[in-house]
């Protein structure tokens, strides 16, 4: 996947002390977890050119909202903000921290800029307003078209510094777009901004999936009349057809190397699961029973796939060796479930599983233990997907007579839609990229 951006980013870390490196501010797989108090107050113009009007408060404002949407800060209201922000420097020795521990916030994001008239600089630093010293700051230099990229990137320095993991600012969802009787594949950044159209076939199009370096995206389309099986590369815009045969032919997951996907075919009678390797028309088949085998997903490692079956009377999860031996029972809960998807971890598999006449999304151990009803929403939830950094799932609901696509914590908090869709009837399937490199 190509850069979208170019601006170079000058590893200036300002650390207080190693002590700090190592500590974790947030746990937010906590069941006690609450969101930090953060204030952010408007950034200071350092460099003598003139900028735009709003480009002080732009940056505080992109930085917010950025920040909002993770899911683990509460942004406090610049009303109640006490210090005077005309004399106020961004340096350590330069802010009366009581000013903001007073009004209830614990992390405080100072900020400033300028610009020479063709490269922006500007400046970013994370305080603890607690103990007032630094936690992490950086500085990037680029075109001034590129300063969201870096808000960006010192939101995800943020996320690094407070959790000890990276952010997913740099992700991508794709998902099925529905506008009248077609779909689509489009894609769109986890902050709902840059919503891309991928395939424009006035068709039926259907399970968009990642490859692990998000270059491709494989799906299933009906526009030569068949459900056949493609893959689309997303630099040159080029489509190759993968599977054809009669009947379906559903890619799912990836394999970690990028070198086979695993495919549901109908060819024999029923629909069964089987690898396809795709620097050969090798077709190696997992599955051979009478009942239904659909949904195969490859756990991280390699070593498993989660399907879904109905050999038990209903569909259920079942795991099996990647081999298709050694086959598992998962799910003994609910009528009706579906769509497994593993945690990056491989520890969790997430599922949408029938509840009080709706789908609803659960999360289960991959032993079967510690199974967890996360949404309860009317509109139910369908088709989940883990965040590359597993804090969140992405999946579709109906709510107010349009599916559309929500993310929650992984924990089942923190519901909110994914900004940035609109213009089409209804929204599914999505499917979360790994690390993109978007600046």
């Amino acid at each position: 996947m190509r850069k979208t951006t170019s601006f170079l980013i000058f590893l200036l870390i300002f650390w207080w002390g190693s002590a700090a490196c190592a500590k974790v501010y947030l746990d937010i797989n906590s069941p006690a977890f609450q969101k930090f108090p953060v204030a952010i107050p408007e950034f200071k113009n350092m460099g003598k050119a003139e900028v735009e009007d709003n480009l002080p408060a732009w940056f505080a404002d992109q930085l917010s909202q950025s920040l909002k949407i993770t899911g683990f800060f509460n942004i406090i209201g610049k009303d109640a903000f006490l210090e005077d922000q005309g004399s106020a420097g961004i340096t350590a020795g330069e802010i009366d921290f009581s000013n903001w521990s007073g009004i209830g916030s614990d992390l405080l994001v100072k900020g400033g800029f300028s610009y020479d008239g063709e490269k922006l600089a500007v400046e970013f630093r994370l305080f603890d307003t607690i103990e007032g010293k630094l936690i992490t700051g950086k500085k990037y230099w680029g075109k001034p078209e590129e300063k969201k990229s870096m808000v960006l990137k010192f939101a995800d320095e943020i996320l690094m510094a407070l959790t000890g993991g990276t952010g997913v600012f740099d992700t991508k969802i794709a998902f099925i777009g529905k506008k009248d009787n077609s779909s689509e594949i489009y894609t769109i950044n986890f902050d709902g901004s840059d919503l891309v159209k991928i395939t424009d076939y006035n068709s039926l199009t259907l399970l968009p999936h990642w490859s692990p370096d998000a270059s491709e995206i494989s799906f299933t389309s009906y526009k030569d009349g068949n459900p056949d099986c493609y893959i689309t590369n997303l630099a040159s815009g080029k489509i190759k057809k993968i599977s054809s045969f009669r009947g379906l032919n559903l890619p799912t997951s990836w394999s970690s190397d990028g070198k086979r996907i695993l495919i549901v075919l109908s060819k024999d009678g029923n629909e069964n699961i089987y690898i396809k390797h795709l620097d050969s028309d090798k077709l190696e088949r997992l599955t051979d029973d009478r009942a239904i085998d659909v949904s195969p997903a490859w756990s991280p490692d390699g070593r498993k796939i989660a399907f879904v079956s109905n050999r038990s009377g209903s569909p259920q999860i079942f795991v099996m060796d990647s081999e298709g031996k050694n086959i598992r029972r998962l799910t003994f809960e609910g009528s009706y479930n579906s769509s497994p998807c593993w945690s990056p971890d491989g520890t969790r598999i997430a599922y949408e599983g029938s509840s009080n006449g709706c789908f609803q999304i659960f999360s289960i151990g991959e032993d079967g233990d510690n199974c967890m009803q996360l949404t309860f929403e009317a509109g139910g939830g369908e088709s989940p997907s883990w965040s590359p950094d597993g804090r969140y799932l992405a999946y579709s609901s109906m709510r107010g007579g349009q599916r559309r696509i929500y993310v929650i914590n992984s924990n089942g908090l923190n519901r909110r839609v994914l900004p940035g869709i609109k213009g089409l009837d209804s929204f599914k399937s999505p499917s979360w990229s790994r690390h993109l490199n978007l600046y």
